[in-house]
């Protein structure tokens, strides 16, 4: 029985792939070393999304489809999708959904972000997530055809065609949740207010207690009033290699 399992395994595997363990559910999800990995990001962002029950979830630029998958595993969420234009992350995240048996409550679809409201229709999620790219034009130059620039750069997509399209897929009092860096946060609330979304919760993320913030964590909702509430901040390590119990608890390894 055991060695039939692994078979069933090893036949979703291809060359240069592996098999991460989440460690929720005993979920598992399939990644290439030589492409873009899911990072502590997208996990600390399944952390901070609030997704209640009956409701419908999208992640846009889903990657290896990790948010999805975590985040089916942390809520009550009725159905996940997940949008992605990087074809082989598609290939990946979909064999994931498969792994995990998902297929009930999980979409992997093929598709750009740029046309997501002409894909799924306006108006049609509860909650929209994304751990989008980070850097803009000015960042430097980069390959355009490579996986890693894709998902680090906004070569592809933009912030603001991001979040155009976040506001257009939401419900009226939507929420949007976002992970992103600290310094484009003057960009990112800016953009949002254009389209009808108001900050409501931010959270920064610190590597150590006293330096600065690397991350924030962002929820918007769309049409809702101007009330922004800071979170305590989030610690990643107590010290070099040891992380603080907040951040053991949102990867799951407390329930171990």
């Amino acid at each position: 029985m055991m060695m039939s399992k692994m078979d069933n395994l090893n036949r979703l595997l291809k060359s240069g792939e592996r098999l991460d363990e989440l460690h929720r559910n005993n979920y598992k999800i399939i990644q290439n070393t030589g492409k873009f990995c899911f990072g502590m990001d997208a996990v600390l962002l399944t952390g901070f999304a609030k997704v209640l029950s009956e409701e419908t979830v999208i992640d846009l630029g889903t990657g290896t489809g990790i948010i999805p998958i975590l985040l089916e595993a942390k809520t009550k969420g009725l159905h996940f999708t997940g949008l992605e234009i990087q074809e082989e992350s598609v290939d990946m995240a979909r064999r994931s959904v498969i792994l995990n048996r998902l297929e009930d409550k999980i979409d992997i679809v093929y598709g750009d972000i740029k046309e997501a409201s002409r894909i799924f229709g306006t108006a049609s999620f509860d909650v929209v997530t994304s751990n989008p790219p980070y850097m803009n034009h000015s960042h430097g130059i980069v390959n355009p055809n490579n996986a890693k620039a894709i998902a680090r750069h906004e070569i592809l997509c933009t912030l603001d065609d991001l979040i155009r399209e976040t506001s257009r897929l939401l419900k009226p009092n939507g929420r949007f949740y976002m992970v992103h860096r600290p310094f484009r946060l003057v960009d990112i609330i800016n953009t949002c207010c254009v389209y009808k979304l108001e900050a409501k919760r931010m959270r920064l993320v610190y590597p150590y207690i006293d330096r600065e913030p690397n991350m924030v964590l962002m929820e918007f909702v769309k049409g809702g009033g101007r009330n922004l509430k800071v979170e305590n901040p989030l610690i990643v390590y107590k010290e070099p290699g040891v992380y603080t119990d907040e951040i053991l608890q949102i990867y799951g390894y407390d329930n171990q």
